[in-house]
């Protein structure tokens, strides 16, 4: 591709998100990106909450956490590149700890990652011993280290289920650990340090913890109800981090990768994405003929640190290079790689 093709592509799907001016110099950005990704024998992770400019441009693999962990654990490539936030890196890390695995911001972290720590995890299972921990991907190395498993957005449910257990430890979403008790049919408790199991919840099936993504816990059952008034046939789509009253009073709650699908199989109705607000961009961008509500106005101030800018210089001076300690990354791999198992 050249430079002139590139930047006539990111006019045509960036032309009602980004001025003219800026377009030019996003496509000058991307273009000597796609140089160094060649020169550096580079590959570039996408998550789906990049913004338009990089999402569309520089990446050779785009979606959630579990398809690009898959990614990163099948890529031949050295150098790691991850549009995404430090969690995400680490995952790459972990799989591939022979890899340089650089991660575009000198600090993109998660209010629901920075919720737990691995010591946090050890105290839980001293309060219930025997008891198999699920930790969502959303989280550090270092929790992952502590956990049986992990598990994505788009398989909790199936990860919880794989493990035929009982009773399950589910870390750290609160909202995403009710959504899949719900499911499952289990009664959860979110128990304290102090306490252990509370003795009045004596019937319980999972032990949940009251970690909270910052962007899906500002999502309302009003703000569905609102949008409903004004768009009575409006599709909404809601990511399992909301809250189950969000979930409930939505149409499709799912994965971001499963939120695109839908998008692209139901172009008749409008609809409203209840998720981090680029990835509306990017699935608008897209999918121009279908009609997207642009009422969403929650961006994710630690996916915002990843730029163009950035990406560029991470490959041209290879900086913010993600390192794992070896004895936690052995343990930490052998709970993604069961995640990865079971798809």
């Amino acid at each position: 591709m050249t430079f002139e093709s590139l930047y006539r592509q990111m006019e045509v799907q960036l032309k009602n998100l980004t001025p003219d001016i800026e377009l030019k110099y996003k496509a000058e950005l991307a273009w000597e990106i796609q140089q160094l990704k060649k020169e550096r024998n580079a590959v570039i992770l996408g998550h789906n909450y990049m913004e338009p400019a990089l999402f569309l441009t520089v990446p050779d693999f785009k979606g959630d956490s579990l398809g690009l962990s898959r990614k990163a654990a099948e890529t031949d490539k050295d150098i790691i590149v991850f549009c995404g936030v430090e969690f995400m890196a680490e995952t790459a890390k972990i799989l591939n700890p022979e890899k340089t695995v650089l991660l575009p911001a000198s600090k993109a972290g998660c209010s629901l990652a920075e919720s737990i720590t691995g010591e946090d995890v050890r105290k839980l299972r001293e309060q219930f011993p025997g008891v198999p921990v699920v930790t969502y991907i959303n989280c550090y190395a270092d929790v992952k280290a502590e956990s049986d498993i992990c598990c994505t957005s788009g398989n909790a449910a199936a990860v919880v289920e794989s493990l035929k257990s009982d009773t399950i430890i589910f870390l750290p979403d609160e909202y995403l650990a009710k959504n899949v008790a719900k499911e499952t049919g289990k009664h959860i408790i979110f128990p304290s340090h102090k306490n252990g199991a509370n003795s009045t919840e004596v019937d319980y099936q999972m032990i949940g913890w009251h970690g909270k993504c910052e962007v899906h816990e500002q999502f309302t059952v009003e703000d569905i109800k609102n949008v409903r008034k004004q768009y009575p046939d409006v599709l909404v789509l809601t990511h399992p981090e909301c809250s189950p009253e969000v979930v409930a009073a939505s149409d499709f709650a799912a994965s971001t990768s499963r939120m695109v699908s839908f998008v692209e199989e139901n172009k008749g109705r409008p609809y409203l994405l209840l998720t981090e607000c680029s990835m509306g961009d990017n699935i608008a961008a897209a999918n121009p003929q279908a009609e997207m509500l642009r009422l969403c106005s929650v961006r994710c101030q630690h996916m915002n640190q990843i730029t163009l800018e950035e990406t560029r210089d991470a490959l041209k001076y290879l900086q913010y290079v993600i390192e794992v300690p070896e004895e936690i990354r052995k343990r930490a791999y052998r709970a993604v790689e069961r995640m990865i198992k079971i798809g």
